[in-house]
């Protein structure tokens, strides 16, 4: 049987290279002690790059700071931004966990993201780093 996948080419050639808003950081008064940060957002969007619907999901961050901590007025308005575009679930939280590896270089940091069903299918996608 062959797999028609011609309907999802080239809708994320270019994702690797989306301009997305600057994430601000702070610095760290603290970077000797071993602490954990958590995030959560829980009114995640962004659009279905195939139909166009709206996807939503919780998003969970938890960080070691290093130098710097994430400042999370711009992170808002940094996870604010997706919600016109279209971007396949393995590939947000890609995109995000690089921002946010480019913006405050933790320690180490995991991000997961619970996408409501669709299709009658939940999807959870999570990315670790930890630096070398």
């Amino acid at each position: 049987m062959k797999k028609n996948t011609s309907s999802y080419e080239g809708l994320q050639e270019d994702i690797r290279n989306l301009k997305t808003p600057k994430i601000e950081v702070w610095k760290n008064k603290y970077p000797d002690k071993n602490y954990t940060v958590s995030l959560e957002i829980p009114e995640f969007t962004c659009i279905c790059p195939k139909t166009g619907l709206p996807d939503f999901a919780t998003i969970k961050i938890e960080y070691r700071p290093d130098k710097y901590c994430i400042e999370l007025k711009s992170f808002k308005m940094y996870t604010i931004f997706y919600r016109n575009i279209g971007i396949f679930h393995e590939h947000v939280i890609n995109k995000i966990m690089e921002d946010f590896i480019r913006a405050c270089k933790p320690c180490w940091v995991r991000i997961t993201a619970e996408f409501n069903p669709r299709g009658g299918i939940k999807t959870i996608v999570t990315r670790e780093y930890k630096k070398r």
